[in-house]
């Protein structure tokens, strides 16, 4: 069951289960010594706020790959058929998140980089640009 399945309440429940147990593996990674990432779309404020309150003992960066819509289309008809994501509500999802998440962390522009570069400059920069507010 996805997030937006019904009955509505199981899988808000099976979300939040789901996204406890995130938390839990990140910060059992922690403490054996790794950086853990937890690639997520993190929707609102709400869904923000979760994942702070269930790492208290760490310092949470969020970052958002923002390479624009027209990109992330683009990026999708690149990938092995398999494996592409058909999402039409790309607008509502990325308006919906600036107005609930406004100044939180960092909102990264990677529509000209490739994803080693991408990943270059989150490990040289996230610590000063992605605090949470």
């Amino acid at each position: 069951m996805g997030p937006l399945g019904e009955p509505a309440d199981e899988a808000a429940r099976q979300v939040e289960l789901c996204n406890r147990n995130l938390c839990a593996l990140a910060d059992n990674f922690c403490d054996a010594g790794f950086v853990p990432v937890i690639d997520w779309v993190v929707p609102d404020r709400k869904q923000l706020d979760f994942f702070v309150d269930h790492l208290p003992a760490r310092r949470v960066l969020f970052v958002v790959l923002a390479p624009g819509i027209e990109v992330c289309r683009h990026r999708n008809t690149l990938r092995d058929p398999r494996q592409r994501f058909f999402f039409d509500g790309y607008a509502e999802l990325e308006a919906g998140m600036k107005r609930e998440l406004g100044e939180a962390g960092w909102w990264f522009d990677t529509a000209a980089l490739g994803p080693e570069e991408t990943a270059d400059r989150v490990v040289r920069e996230a610590s000063r640009r992605a605090r949470v507010n």
